[in-house]
């Protein structure tokens, strides 16, 4: 089963994002790097020749003018803010995947604004005023033809999203790994799916399901799903538990960044405990912040992690202190006059325009732990991926009965 889905993607998010903190001339080319291989390239640098996944020297081999910058995931997120925001005066309800990366509900949205093409002109042209940024916006039925919609700027009729992704590499599928661990086990099962001659998600989508499972385990099943066009999101979230909250009254008042991410840090906390108390998953988190001047600041948060290996106490702290970060360089809570680079927002040692009195964190469509389908980003512990492989090869060798 599907959902209509809008996605917007900005192109290069992280090296647009760390050439803005590094104030880097427009002219030069540039790409962001994790000290081993290049991880992101501008168009100037692809022009050159730089590819992602080359080791820097091959890099500036092919580029000698090319500005090497390292990666800093918080930098994307903080940089990011102003987008989502942008957004937000189209549209409620955005969800953050990644930096560079929103999802919308298309539905309501379409009908509010009169169709999807007219959404997504206002959503480019929000983001271009607003921002400054390019922005490509695509609908379709399911998670990954939406990214690769977003990707050429289409919108893919609905039940047309299998059609629209059989011709493409099944080397796509990477776009829908979205989080920590997912980009290596995709690559991998790219790898293998090319050694055995399935070359295209059409090839993916039309072997029995059965086969598929018991060949390339909850990866490929999961990769077999999404080549289909249908929805990234499990039949488990679609009848949310109780949603789970966890809050605090700042008294004194916090007037840094720092102080409040500290607090934050205790709320992640609580609310780990409290999902593994309920055995529990969640497929979004949403951070709430309200100041002195009686403003309340919402973001929300896409986690789908594929379990409860994934979302741990220092996963919610990083993003509760990355978005308190996006609202300070957003000037959301920055004191005004003084512009924020990735350095600054790094040491948060300057003082709130109004100060934070209450910080909560809430984990949204809670389903019990176990009832969601498997992540193409997933998210657990390499304890649990041994053991779920582990699990696929027996049951690949005696057969579902048998276990």
């Amino acid at each position: 089963m599907s959902t209509r889905t809008t996605v917007l993607w900005v192109p290069d998010w992280p090296v647009v994002a760390a050439t803005e903190a590094e104030q880097v001339p427009p002219h030069l080319p540039a790409a962001v790097h994790d000290a081993r291989r290049v991880t992101a390239v501008s168009a100037l640098a692809r022009a050159q020749g730089v590819r992602r996944g080359m080791r820097r020297r091959q890099a500036q081999g092919c580029c000698p003018e090319l500005v090497l910058i390292p990666v800093d995931e918080g930098r994307d997120v903080r940089l990011f803010e102003p987008v989502a925001a942008a957004v937000e005066t189209v549209v409620a309800g955005v969800e953050v995947v990644r930096a560079g990366l929103l999802l919308l509900p298309a539905d309501g949205a379409s009908r509010y604004h009169g169709s999807e093409e007219v959404l997504s002109e206002r959503l480019v042209t929000a983001v271009a005023e607003q921002t400054g940024h390019e922005a490509h916006v695509g609908t379709a039925d399911g998670l990954l033809a939406s990214i690769l919609a977003a990707r050429t700027g289409s919108v893919v009729e609905p039940g047309a999203s299998r059609e629209f992704l059989a011709p493409r590499g099944v080397e796509d599928l990477a776009y829908a790994a979205v989080q920590d661990g997912g980009v290596q086990d995709v690559a991998e099962l790219v790898d293998l799916l090319g050694r055995l001659g399935l070359r295209t998600l059409g090839d993916l989508a039309v072997l029995p399901a059965g086969d598929v499972h018991a060949r390339f385990g909850r990866l490929g099943a999961w990769a077999q799903m999404l080549a289909r066009g249908d929805d990234s999101r499990p039949p488990a979230l679609r009848r949310p538990e109780t949603d789970l909250e966890v809050s605090c009254a700042l008294d004194p008042p916090a007037e840094r960044v720092d102080t409040a991410t500290f607090v934050g840090r205790r709320l992640a906390e609580e609310l780990h405990a409290l999902l593994l108390e309920h055995s529990a998953m969640c497929g979004r988190l949403q951070i709430t912040a309200r100041t002195e001047a009686g403003e309340e600041l919402v973001r929300t948060w896409r986690t789908d992690l594929g379990g409860l290996g994934g979302l741990t106490a220092a996963r919610i702290t990083d993003r509760i202190r990355w978005q308190l970060e996006g609202w300070l360089t957003a000037g959301a809570l920055a004191e005004g006059g003084r512009t924020r680079g990735s350095r600054g927002a790094a040491d948060r040692e300057v003082p709130t325009r109004a100060a934070l009195v209450h910080l909560a964190i809430a984990a949204q469509e809670v389903a019990p732990a176990g009832a969601e389908q498997g992540r193409l980003w997933g998210g657990p512990s390499g304890g649990d991926r041994r053991a779920h492989r582990a699990l696929d090869r027996v049951q690949g060798l005696i057969g579902g009965g048998g276990c």
